[in-house]
């Protein structure tokens, strides 16, 4: 019995010592062969096993050469190239002797190739539509990975759908003979499920609507097809508890509950809410080497002793005592919170602990991001520069005077230390949106009923950059207008620092034309051609003064046989020469889409005497816009406009054509266009007046996200025959209403309805009008 043992352990002990001369001796036999070729000359490569990748392109994507030395490590990383092309599933390398040097070969397992993709049980969304989802394309390698998130893409493609219980597998099927592979997708749509309801059960301390409104889970509707989503339910949870964290209840509790409609098809979602204690703010000090004075620092402090605590309005009062010492270029200033709840009265006690640091100056201005904009178009925005102390304000101004350029679509700014501690880089990024334009359309408006247009435009022009022609933040525009009433050609192009100098230079060639239509308050044919000259100077930040020369052929016709003597003899055609000069002082906050901040504009235009021509007048003109938002997102408008002429020298009247008038879409809603003030007493046709008044208020607010806005308005105002009438005259007309503005893919569209509550001399009943137009601008 034991010998027995003592043999089948010395047996057991060969074995694995005839493995362990296995396992080691093959590398050493490989790495010896491998050493052996190491210096030999590759003769030829070849390719092997590969049927629907040609060897050429197997070969191109290697290093290794015929006529190289052989080498094992350039070898290795080849494969690697190989593997990495995704193409196979197995590469290995053979070298045999071949003409007194070496044949390498390359062995390859391919891929399979897509061949069909099929789908099954796809009913809510076409087989098109899903192969449009996929990466994976016929033809092309079968990649696992990329099918997995054609999968997930789909899924994700029915979620939207509103079928949040997909189920969606797949099955492959291999023709070995051909190497390629049908897919099978096989969907599972299951029920579509929208949801129904949505309610807020607990809460005493916030209103329901309120909670609603931030919620991303929302009810089905004609703008929302109501889909649910899990992870938006998790995010509403969080909105929820960020809504009570803002009130000081900050141990508030949300539970999320869901229940089905019989048939599956509908989903109610009630959130529960316990909302625990609320808790207030209590003592609120500042420690720390503040430097400036506390009342200052506590000015930027919204959140007092006996106010509601909020984690959000801590965040910003912190921001904002930042922003402080920004202003003044302590760049590096810290500011720490220490928040605590105080045992005795169960209130948030706050501590604000500063060190402001030292001043930060600014050391070089670095500009980043601007592809095909020249740098200076950027450096002549700045208000900040090298030298100077780092200033909030400054940089704020800067950003504001980037935005107005209509050249970036992003703007911001950033900083680098240097070697010097005190001293540190701004950094601006910049990205570049399109400024060229070519475009062409047509719209409708109760004004000018029909009309196309076909316009070039590029607001980043260059007349010197040849052959692109960008680059050079100049505004050239080339624009025709065909409609039912009125045909428009202009040349537009604008400089506004005129070869490097801070002078804006520009000019304007046209030609324009009305269609009498006495529905629209044009009670004759006018058409003018000519052109003006403009320069123009940045006096302040905010104040400019412009002059403009024009020169214009104005002919006027049509004019009915029943009119007066007076109006007819507006007939004919004349030469208008006129210099106007204007101050504009504007503080928007962004030009194209303001918020706050007001514009306020005079002009004085002399048409005539010195400058010839065959009329001879002066027209003064004066506008004033403020802009306020409030509830965050409405923004209230309030406009004033007057205008004042009067004929001198030749002339015994201003020309119809430069008179004033309103009524309408632009000036006084509720009225018809242009209705508004003298009438001829022959035809009783608007003749416009010497002087206007106008005052206009409007709030809009937003509907549905982007695409839906509302208005209010309110309009006033009158014209008057003579100049000397002016704001003694009397008459005013006003008028009221609501207006919507949406934001369509065929272009933005505008209707106002107004309704007049005074009623206008001249018009026997009192109705309201509505007013409406698709453009491009919104």
């Amino acid at each position: 019995m034991t010998n027995f043992r003592v043999h089948q352990t010395l047996h057991f002990l060969s074995l694995v010592l005839c493995l362990c001369l296995t396992q080691f001796s093959a590398p050493n036999l490989a790495h010896s062969e491998d050493q052996g070729n190491e210096g030999k000359v590759i003769k030829a490569l070849t390719v092997k096993n590969n049927i629907a990748i040609s060897a050429e392109t197997i070969l191109a994507k290697v290093k290794t050469k015929a006529g190289d030395t052989y080498s094992q490590v350039a070898l290795n990383e080849d494969l690697k190239r190989l593997y990495a092309t995704e193409y196979f599933t197995d590469v290995s390398i053979d070298a045999e002797r071949f003409e007194d040097g070496l044949k390498v070969t390359f062995v390859v397992e391919e891929k399979s190739v897509i061949g069909e993709i099929a789908f099954k049980g796809n009913k809510a969304l076409t087989a098109q539509k899903l192969k449009e989802t996929m990466k994976s394309k016929p033809d092309e390698m079968l990649n696992m990975s990329l099918l997995a998130q054609d999968i997930a893409e789909i899924k994700s493609l029915y979620i939207k759908k509103g079928y949040p219980g997909v189920d969606i597998k797949y099955e492959l099927d291999l023709n070995k003979e051909l190497n390629k592979t049908k897919i099978a997708i096989i969907i599972n749509e299951r029920k579509k499920i929208s949801v129904a309801k949505v309610t807020i059960t607990g809460n005493e301390h916030l209103k329901t609507p309120k909670i609603i409104k931030v919620l991303g889970t929302k009810t089905a509707w004609l703008f929302n097809p109501g889909v649910f989503k899990e992870d938006v339910l998790e995010e509403d949870v969080d909105k929820i508890k960020s809504l009570y964290d803002d009130i000081g209840y900050l141990d508030v509790e949300v539970t999320p509950k869901l229940d089905y409609s019989p048939d599956g098809t509908k989903l109610y979602v009630a959130f529960e809410v316990k909302e625990g204690k609320g808790y207030l703010v209590g003592d609120v000090n500042i420690r720390g080497s503040a430097i400036l004075p506390e009342k200052e620092i506590r000015s930027k402090i919204r959140m007092k002793k006996g106010r509601h605590f909020s984690r959000r309005e801590l965040r910003e009062d912190m921001l904002a005592i930042r922003d402080l010492y920004y202003l003044y270029g302590y760049m590096d200033a810290v500011v720490d919170i220490d928040q605590n709840v105080n045992p005795a009265d169960g209130n948030m006690d706050i501590i604000y602990t500063i060190d402001p640091k030292e001043v930060v100056y600014v050391g070089k201005v670095i500009i980043r991001g601007n592809v095909k904009t020249r740098e200076i178009i950027v450096r002549r925005e700045l208000r900040i520069y090298p030298g100077d102390k780092f200033n909030g304000n400054k940089i704020k101004r800067s950003k504001e005077r980037l935005y107005n350029l209509g050249l970036f679509e992003d703007i911001s700014f950033d900083t680098e230390p240097t070697q010097a501690p005190q001293v540190h880089n701004l950094i601006v990024n910049v990205k570049e949106t399109k400024t060229g334009e070519f475009s062409f359309g047509g719209g409708y408006s109760s004004v000018d009923q029909f009309l196309g247009f076909v316009e070039v435009g590029q607001r980043n022009f260059d007349i010197l950059n040849f052959p692109t022609f960008t680059g050079g933040g100049q505004n050239l525009v080339v624009r025709t207008e065909i409609g039912m009433v009125r045909q428009n050609y202009n040349i537009s192009w604008v400089d506004p620092w005129i070869f490097g100098w801070p002078y804006l230079f520009g000019f304007d060639l046209y030609r324009t034309s009305h269609t009498r239509r006495t529905d629209i308050g044009w009670a004759y044919d006018e058409t003018r051609t000519g052109g003006d000259l403009r320069l123009g100077k940045e006096l302040t930040e905010h104040l400019r003064a412009d002059a403009v020369y024009r020169l214009e052929q104005i002919k006027i016709g049509s004019i009915p046989n029943y009119a007066s003597a007076d109006f007819r003899s507006e007939e004919g055609s004349n030469t208008i020469s006129s210099a106007l000069l204007q101050l504009t002082q504007d503080t928007r906050d962004n030009i194209y889409n303001p918020g706050k901040g007001y514009i306020l504009s005079g002009s004085i235009e002399d048409a005539g005497g010195v400058f010839m021509g065959d009329k001879d007048f002066i027209k003064g003109t004066a506008t004033a816009s403020f802009y306020h938002t409030f509830f965050e997102r409405f923004v209230m408008e309030l406009k004033g406009r007057a205008g004042w002429s009067s004929s001198y020298g030749s002339s015994d009247t201003v020309p119809i054509y430069e008179r004033f008038y309103a009524g309408g879409a632009n000036t006084i809603r509720g009225y018809k266009e242009r209705k508004v003030g003298p009438r001829d007493t022959g035809s009783d046709e608007p003749i416009g007046g010497e002087a206007l008044l106008l005052g206009n208020a409007e709030v809009v607010f937003p509907i549905y996200e982007k695409i839906l806005k509302g208005a209010v308005f309110y309009d006033v105002g009158n014209v008057w025959a003579k100049a000397d009438d002016f704001l003694v005259g009397g008459g005013y007309k006003s008028g009221m209403g609501v207006g919507i503005r949406v934001n369509t893919p065929v272009g933005p569209f505008k209707l106002d309805y107004g309704y007049p509550l005074v009623k206008n001399n001249n018009d026997e009943s009192r109705n309201g009008e509505f007013y409406f137009s698709i453009s491009r601008g919104f």
